[in-house]
């Protein structure tokens, strides 16, 4: 064992890395590759390595993985990650503007139009929609829009992925004091056999599983505000 003072001569520490299997000599240890690292525990680290015959093979399979890549890609074996990268700039690129469309959809085109009218209960507008393929991230951005455009009211939205609901309900800040949209969400939330929302009183959101019951979860924020 090498040992190296960490605090004083008193305190040494082991830097050898030991398999349990030794060797003579360290030649007979041939090829080594460390194929892993991972934290075990709090200062402990598991460290993952293979050595002769099987490193080999390991190298072999990751050349080969890159030449495939490589071909797939059109491009040379050491252009592989630039290209990779590349590709993901250009899926995060589309992946937003599928969410302006998808946003531009809920709101109707982005012109007036009547299926964004704000329905009326006990004085209070509310616009209360279920968005299809529109997940809890671009019900925030939907949201705030219709919060514009209503001026003051409610909006309920619930959007409905992979079979799941998403919850956002808006306040416009006039009507705070009487209504709560983190009692709204939950409303929905529960309907939808969720656990709960959370949020402030003016935005608040939610998850529930069963999505094909988001009509119902409307009904509930309907219900809750006194329709």
């Amino acid at each position: 064992t090498l040992g190296r003072s960490l605090v004083s001569d008193n305190a040494p520490y082991s830097v050898e890395l030991c398999g349990g299997t030794h060797v003579a000599r360290t030649g007979d240890i041939g090829l080594f590759k460390v194929v892993q690292e991972t934290g075990v525990a709090a200062g402990v680290r598991r460290i993952e390595a293979l050595t002769g015959e099987a490193a080999r093979l390991y190298l072999e399979g990751q050349a080969g993985v890159a030449r495939k890549l490589a071909r797939d890609f059109k491009v040379q074996t050491g252009d592989v990650s630039v290209r990779v990268e590349g590709l993901q700039t250009s899926v995060k690129a589309l992946e937003k503007q599928v969410a302006e469309l998808k946003k531009q959809l809920a709101l109707g085109g982005g012109g007036a139009s009547a299926n964004t009218a704000p329905e009326e209960i006990n004085g209070v507008k509310l616009i209360a929609r279920v968005l299809d393929g529109v997940d809890g991230k671009g019900l925030r951005g939907v949201a705030e829009d219709f919060r514009k455009q209503v001026g003051s009211g409610v909006v309920a939205l619930i959007g409905v992925t992979e079979g799941k609901a998403a919850v956002t309900v808006a306040v416009t800040s006039d009507i705070v004091g009487s209504v709560n949209a983190a009692d709204l969400a939950r409303a929905a939330v529960l309907a939808m056999g969720g656990q709960g929302a959370g949020g402030k009183p003016d935005f608040a959101q939610g998850g529930a599983p069963d999505g094909a019951k988001a009509e119902d979860g409307l009904t509930a924020v309907r219900t809750a505000l006194g329709g």
